[in-house]
């Protein structure tokens, strides 16, 4: 390990873990009874007794300002849980409130302000702690949404208020109005709230209601999980197009780093990289690093400090048994086996043999029935065709977002992919099924895009993979990557005789969840064409993060999305790509 590497080590070994997440716990339950108290009136009644020990809990303070401090703290929990820089300012600031308002009121709570002097006195010599920086787009996102929320807001207010108005309208103005609503937004009183009857109380609630939804989005946006925008720059481009040119054979999913929804961190010498992806608060490295394995530990020590700078959680997906051993090496991830990948080599493949019958049969029949394959590269398909092949992509594709992140492109018949490997079946005329293959350095391909029309006929991706493997030397390619198998040790090993009763067990299930995912029967279509199968590997830094790496790894292959508005879309593409081109 380089010294470098080990001063990395020894910082994060010098960090006290418990200091953010004990403070992070304190403000969500302060947040939580808060809440359950402005809700619950027992409760209220019931936990009295915590206001002399928790600053922000159950004293005399309104439903409304129970409900705004409450919610407060509980957003700014996760955010120092995480070390955020941004939260911790927050934090210090809401204590340092606390403390002149409880001296500073009609009733003074020494006691209460000496709680919270005391936190905010641990804050502020703990501050080093909280040293994880925002994301600059999380913060102009947040903005965006108080310059929508707020105006639209207010203009709900105005209208619940006059709905409700009594006589107050007609005797105090509209721009008085205006001014009782913002203040109701914030939860003061104010003399819409001083009417007669139950509609005072509707008023108030719904101007409450509308201001916490208003700056709670704001406030939740603001500490919310980093997801930048990818900045994988023209310049980033060549230069990993490079390291693929000469190093490219190493990593048969070294050609999907050139995603353009991952950034990239070089290592010092510029002879290595490492393509990642921000979700959900985790740095997602994916495939093996490009390049040079002897400046690979550069690379993932710059990695490394981008995470801890962020307060991101590091791990890696889909890389090969060479890469997790440098990865677990250099920074201390474990490993765990997440699956296989068919490789074939093409001078060994032939469809004789009785292992190969059932394939044999199916492409025959698909041939009799009048399918003739072709394949080209990329950059020889006529602009015409390409287009309408795109098109048949998107038209045949299952879902409404386009899946995959570690072994896929994301995009088909871009012209910075010229050299891409088209393989297309044909029946009537019309093209009916069509697999995309990219470089594996200069004489591989990897398996990009399985596509066919649902009226085309079983057994044609049989036909279009022997196709490919039985022409694929006029290209001058000696192997090919098929489809990942997930878990194919694990079914394997499961109906092996004599296996274990967990291993049955897990066998089964995996063959139960393959109801909803392709799980055993990807391993089954990759098993007919008698591959070899390379181990792949997901890294973590501790067992209690891999559920939230599997959740990020399941978000940036799209199995898991969320629902965006179209308005912000449009704005984060619009800046990736003013980015992209001035990097």
């Amino acid at each position: 390990m380089s010294a470098s590497a080990e001063s990395a080590h020894g910082s994060v070994s010098a960090e006290r873990p418990w200091i953010p997440k004990t403070t992070g716990a304190v403000c969500l339950a302060i947040g939580v009874l808060d809440v359950g108290a402005a809700v619950t009136p027992r409760l209220s009644r019931h936990l009295h007794f915590l206001a002399d020990i928790l600053p922000g809990t159950i004293s005399d303070a309104t439903v409304a300002a129970l409900l705004v401090v409450g919610i407060g703290f509980m957003l700014l929990a996760g955010g120092l849980a995480r070390r955020k820089r941004r939260a911790w300012q927050l934090a210090v600031a809401l204590l340092a409130m606390s403390v002149l308002l409880h001296i500073l009121g009609a009733v003074p709570h020494l006691g209460l302000a000496a709680v919270s002097l005391g936190m905010l006195v641990a804050l502020v010599a703990y501050q080093r702690e909280f040293y994880a920086v925002g994301d600059p787009y999380t913060r102009w996102s947040a903005l965006r949404y108080l310059v929508v929320l707020f105006p639209l807001s207010l203009v709900l207010g105005l209208l619940v208020a006059y709905a409700f108005r009594e006589r107050l309208a007609d005797l105090e103005g509209f721009y008085r109005m205006v001014g009782y609503v913002l203040l109701g937004l914030v939860g003061i009183p104010s003399r819409l709230d001083q009417q007669p009857g139950v509609r005072a109380d509707i008023v108030y609630y719904a101007l409450l209601a509308l201001g916490l939804v208003t700056f709670g989005t704001f406030l939740f946006r603001l500490l919310r999980s980093p997801r930048p925008l990818p900045l994988l720059s023209a310049a980033d481009q060549e230069r990993m197009r490079d390291l693929l040119d000469r190093e490219g054979e190493r990593d048969s999913l070294g050609y999907f780093a050139l995603r353009r929804d991952k950034s990239v961190v070089w290592s010092p010498t510029g002879k290595a990289a490492v393509a990642y992806r921000v979700t959900s608060g985790v740095m997602l490295a994916s495939g093996d690093p490009l390049g040079n394995p002897d400046a690979w530990p550069g690379a993932i020590e710059v990695f490394i400090e981008e995470a801890k700078k962020h307060a991101w959680i590091p791990a890696v997906v889909a890389c090969s048994e060479e890469g997790a051993e440098v990865w677990c090496r250099e920074t201390g991830l474990d490993a765990l086996e997440i699956g296989d990948e068919a490789i074939v080599e093409v001078g060994e493949f032939s469809l004789e043999g009785r292992s190969m019958r059932n394939v044999r049969q199916m492409v025959n029949r698909v041939s009799r029935s009048g399918y003739t394959c072709e394949l080209r590269r990329m950059h020889d398909i006529p602009t015409e065709e390409l287009d309408e092949l795109r098109r048949d992509v998107s038209a045949w594709r299952v879902g409404e977002v386009e899946r995959g992140y570690s072994m896929a492109l994301g995009r088909f018949g871009d012209p910075a992919d010229a050299n891409c490997v088209v393989v297309t079946a044909r029946h009537e005329g019309r093209v009916r099924a069509l697999l995309a293959f990219a470089p594996w350095g200069p004489n591989g391909l990897s398996l990009d895009l399985m596509r066919r029309d649902r009226e085309s006929d079983p057994g044609v991706n049989e036909l279009l993979i022997v196709e490919t493997l039985s022409r694929a030397h006029e290209l001058g390619i000696t192997r090919v990557s098929l489809n990942f198998a997930v878990f194919r040790g694990s079914l394997a090993r499961g109906e092996r005789i004599g296996a274990s009763p967990g291993t049955r067990a897990w066998r089964r299930l995996l063959i139960f969840a393959s109801r909803w995912a392709q799980i055993e029967s990807l391993y089954r279509f990759n098993a007919k064409f008698q591959p070899a199968w390379e181990p792949r590997f997901i890294l973590y830094p501790d067992v209690g993060d891999l559920p939230r790496v599997a959740v990020a790894y399941l978000e940036a292959e799209a199995f898991i999305t969320y629902p965006r508005l179209a308005f912000w879309r449009g704005r984060d593409h619009r800046a990736a790509r003013a980015l992209s081109r001035t990097g």
